[in-house]
């Protein structure tokens, strides 16, 4: 179904570019259909390719192929922007209006790529946000401290060791007292997954480090990144409760947080106190009033990327509603949702901006 929809795509670029520019011969046509065609094969084979192998090749037709997709996305809605710009055109009434074809097309094509690279710098560029949070039943020594939220790095063949670098690097200047991880630390592909994550060893915070499991983990060997995991000093929260300093921190993996029935008896069986504080390492901000019931104070996710590139944002916000992104509330349940640190697929962000969420109890 995916490739269906990315060859559709490929085929409405390749015939808004003919209508508007045309070509310099039938040679010239036939070259931009080949291409195309390559192109809009490029990124499902990269990615099957990359669950099995991951050689220096590999990871250069995956990157290529990624960043592809993101421009094609640019270029799906330039070609929109040029079909809604020809009929206005015409409802205007403008005078010798195939004239401005070429133009047209100019300008929407260009501000595409004027967009994709926008879009992979904005994705480099990972900023600190700072929520304050209020939590009924908080431990008075809890109060002032706080929780650094490291949501989807997404480790893999596009955000490597360097990436993973950099962003402890700006958890250290931090300085939080915990830091919590619900879920896609890694992509999902064939990488060395401790060497990738190697760098999170240097994360020494007072109350430790937890961590919940999120789809893309689950790509991969779910055994051997939770070993990765706990060699870096990462609690790896697996349906159960860890209690630190009169905080109950709780994580349910993705496979579970899937499917409601599971999700209650996770919870049910943690037994979380009335009146005490608690927070939930869920990767989907979905289930929302299982976790209320439960008793649950706040709950982080990620998984969204609040739909990373537009005009998938439109289609994201569709899904998820207010909870796509931010701090918001269910009932007597918080719910913070991040954009998370890394990108999936085309290393780019359009819309939204990459993060990691530093939380000050209050």
């Amino acid at each position: 179904m995916i490739q269906a929809l990315l060859l559709l795509a490929h085929w409405f670029i390749f015939h808004t570019w003919i209508a508007f520019w045309g070509s310099s011969s039938a040679e010239a046509t036939l070259a931009l259909k080949g291409a195309l065609f390559a192109l809009a094969l490029s990124f499902v084979v990269a990615a099957l390719l990359s669950f099995r192998f991951a050689n220096p090749l590999v990871i250069f037709i995956y990157r290529i192929a990624a960043a592809w997709l993101g421009f094609m996305t640019m270029f799906l809605v330039a070609s929109f922007a040029c079909w809604a710009a020809w009929y206005g055109v015409q409802l205007a009434g403008t005078a010798t209006p195939d004239r401005l074809r070429a133009p047209i097309a100019a300008i929407l094509f260009f501000a595409a790529i004027l967009a994709g690279i926008y879009g992979i710098f904005n994705a480099l560029w990972v900023r600190v946000r700072r929520v304050t949070v209020v939590l009924p039943g908080l431990p008075a020594a809890w109060k002032g401290r706080t929780a650094l939220v490291l949501s989807d790095l997404h480790l893999g063949h596009i955000n490597r060791i360097r990436f993973c670098r950099k962003i402890v690097a700006r958890a250290m200047a931090l300085k939080p007292d915990i830091v919590l991880m619900p879920g896609d630390l890694f992509d999902g592909g064939k990488i060395e997954a401790a060497r990738m994550a190697a760098p999170l060893k240097e994360l020494k915070p007072a109350f430790g480090k937890y961590f919940s499991t999120g789809n893309h983990d689950e790509f991969g060997n779910v055994a051997d990144y939770t070993e990765v995991l706990r060699g870096v000093g990462f609690r790896v929260l697996d349906n159960e409760k860890a209690v630190v300093d009169g905080l109950h921190i709780l994580g349910v993996p993705y496979h579970d947080s899937n499917y409601p029935i599971r999700m209650k008896a996770a919870l049910e069986a943690m037994r979380i106190p009335k009146g005490e504080a608690s927070i939930l390492l869920s990767h989907v901000p979905n289930r929302l009033p299982i976790v209320e019931q439960a008793g649950v104070s706040l709950q982080l996710s990620g998984h969204t990327h609040g739909g990373q590139i537009f005009p998938f944002t439109w289609v994201v916000r569709r899904a998820f509603g207010k909870y796509t992104y931010g701090l918001h509330r269910f009932g007597e349940l918080q719910v913070y949702t991040s954009y998370g640190a890394g990108t999936w697929g085309p290393p780019m962000r359009v819309g939204t901006r990459s993060e990691m969420v530093l939380l000050t109890f209050g």
